[in-house]
């Protein structure tokens, strides 16, 4: 694999492939869960997965269905970081994640993560998350290429701010909603679920077939 090919896919969402099935049972349950307030992460410090907690339930905020602590995503993206990230992607997650962290704390004015609430992350994911042009995203991508190189070589090397900042928000958005999904009550009870595949229809309509809802994975 070309070296940009595998830049492209660092971070986070790299490796959902070879997630454990152990790892997935993170998520297979909402009961007897433990606010998060309470959490005592196995791989991030306390703060930080108390701030991950907040961020992950700004991405999906509990409506008519639970949100991401509820099914408990900020347990399986700490799992995820000590067990499947190699050496070379945790030290990578740990550089953008920390520069996401300062901004938001920056920006709302506070002096730890555990000051920390929802709304203060709104104002960053907003703009982290929208989309990018193809420019935009082309000059990150190399902007971490060339990141990555300088470390591979043993140099010293800064990230910019803000491309830290859309590599994190993003591959935690997509981490977060990839092991919502796997969760069992989500593939259950939210998302079209049939355990004993029936019949094939090949060109139903998705809106009487499922009631517009996306199948479980």
């Amino acid at each position: 694999m070309e070296r940009r090919s595998a830049l492209k896919n660092m971070g986070m969402v790299f490796g959902y492939a070879v997630a454990t099935p152990t790892l997935l049972g993170l998520v297979q349950s909402c009961k007897d869960k433990a606010p998060f307030a309470e959490w005592v992460p196995s791989y991030f410090d306390k703060d930080k997965g108390y701030a991950l907690a907040q961020m992950v339930d700004v991405i999906l905020p509990k409506t008519d269905t639970p949100s991401a602590t509820e099914v408990n995503v900020h347990v399986f993206i700490d799992e995820f970081a000590k067990e499947v990230l190699p050496e070379e992607q945790q030290a990578f997650m740990k550089v953008v994640m920390d520069k996401f962290m300062n901004k938001v704390m920056t920006e709302a004015g506070k002096d730890s993560l555990a000051d920390l609430e929802g709304a203060d992350f709104e104002p960053a994911l907003n703009k982290y998350l929208a989309k990018r042009s193809e420019e935009e995203e082309k000059a990150h991508q190399e902007a971490i290429e060339d990141y990555m190189k300088a470390i591979e070589a043993g140099e010293s090397a800064t990230l910019d701010e803000d491309v830290a900042c859309f590599e994190f928000a993003g591959n935690i958005r997509g981490v977060a909603t990839w092991a919502y999904k796997s969760s069992e009550y989500i593939g259950e009870e939210v998302l079209a679920y049939l355990p004993l595949p029936g019949e094939y229809i090949a060109c139903g309509d998705v809106n009487e077939l499922t009631q517009g809802r996306a199948w479980s994975l």
